[in-house]
């Protein structure tokens, strides 16, 4: 199936976009598609964060993330050293 568009433009936005060729087909066709996968990882990453802000408990203090992320670097430092 295919779709026809029209759409009504400022004229220097249609010389620009034609001239980087962002009018044929197969660039529409490449925008919408990034387009549409970049809203459905929005999506998904909302609904991650969205869970995490659900969690029970009190949030962590920057100092308590500074903490537990410079134990999981000396802890990965660790590991890599006896490889």
């Amino acid at each position: 199936m295919s779709v026809t568009v029209q759409l009504d433009l400022p004229e220097a936005l249609v010389k620009e976009a034609r001239s980087n060729g962002l009018l044929e087909p197969a660039s529409v066709i490449d925008m919408l598609a990034t387009e549409l996968r970049r809203r459905k990882a929005a999506t998904a990453l909302n609904q991650v964060l969205e869970g995490i802000r659900c969690q029970p408990g009190a949030a962590m203090s920057e100092e308590a993330i500074a903490a537990a992320v410079k134990a999981a670097r000396k802890e990965r430092r660790g590991c890599e050293a006896g490889r």
